[in-house]
């Protein structure tokens, strides 16, 4: 059983807890594999939080096995893809406090080759069948009022109008955050992040689902904004990379009925303040083409 370096190298800052679960997966697997009655057949690439592997029930039915690294297991998660039951979400088959056993999906909508703005356009219509009504456990979330914050926090030497943008952006989010009007949202609905189903099914109607929600509760022109976060190839060739993302914005808006404006607002925030993350972790590479298109955008947003 191969667990990537990756994982492996998550889990290792836990320090002992997480090394003892290094050790003890393979044990774990064997105990699901018995009391779920599968077979891990190959390892996925791609995760950083947790082994995935695909697997197969006794009937032959390929299914997949999620053992999150310690510290990342998350309820919420359980709670999110239970109360969808299917319905633009992945369907949960079982799961324990340690693991999930999640139905097996096809390519992602940013590796299937489809263009930019039909994999916007069924992202966009997806949403609103993934968005739940808050339940007793899902407390309203000022999101941009902890992105203000993140983005002063980590600002270290980087400064000019795409800074003082994003800042005001956020300073405008959180006032005009309603909590009355906050939805539990998937929180990072990325084209990578939508999967096509292998066969129709209620609650797949558009052909694909969401995988791996958030589930924090907040202003539903988040996740639309959150899709607009990135592009950045096609930013950089664009000759007028304003008007080509506030195309895909009306793009994202449109299909979810979210204000434009307000979707424009979070896709700005949130560009800057991933590329500033990266930034803060040393990952120069990763954060300039988030930061470098927000430079661009700054005079025209």
């Amino acid at each position: 059983m191969e667990l990537p370096d990756v994982v492996v190298a998550r889990a290792l800052e836990s320090g002992r807890e997480g090394s003892d679960w290094v050790a003890a997966l393979p044990a774990l697997v064997a105990e699901l594999e018995d009391r779920w009655r599968i077979r891990v057949t190959e390892a996925l690439a791609g995760g950083t939080g947790a082994f995935v592997t695909r697997a197969l029930t006794e009937d032959g039915t390929t299914v997949v096995l999620k053992v999150p690294v310690p510290g990342l297991s998350d309820d919420r998660v359980v709670r999110v893809l239970t109360r969808a039951d299917g319905a633009g979400y992945v369907r949960l088959l079982r799961h324990d406090e340690r693991a999930m056993l999640l139905e097996h999906l096809g390519p992602s909508l940013a590796t299937a080759g489809r263009p930019v703005r039909e994999q916007l356009e069924r992202l966009g219509r997806l949403l609103p069948t993934a968005w739940q009504r808050p339940g007793d456990h899902d407390t309203p979330f000022d999101k941009a009022a902890g992105l203000l914050e993140f983005v002063e926090d980590r600002v270290d030497g980087w400064e000019g109008p795409a800074l003082e943008r994003a800042l005001e952006f956020a300073r405008r989010r959180s006032a005009a955050f309603d909590p009355e009007h906050a939805l539990v949202l998937h929180g990072d609905p990325a084209p990578a992040n939508t999967l096509t189903v292998p066969e129709p099914r209620r609650g797949a109607e558009l052909g694909v689902v969401f995988v791996d929600p958030d589930g924090f509760t907040g202003d539903p022109a988040y996740d639309p904004g959150v899709a607009l976060r990135d592009w950045c190839p096609q930013l950089f060739v664009a000759r007028d990379p304003a008007d080509l993302l506030r195309g895909y914005c009306r793009t994202l808006a449109t299909e979810s009925g979210q204000d434009p404006q307000a979707v424009w607002e979070w896709g700005f925030l949130e560009r800057v303040s991933t590329g500033l993350y990266a930034r803060s972790l040393g990952a120069e590479d990763l954060a300039a083409p988030f930061l470098e298109t927000a430079a661009r955008l700054a005079p025209d947003v």
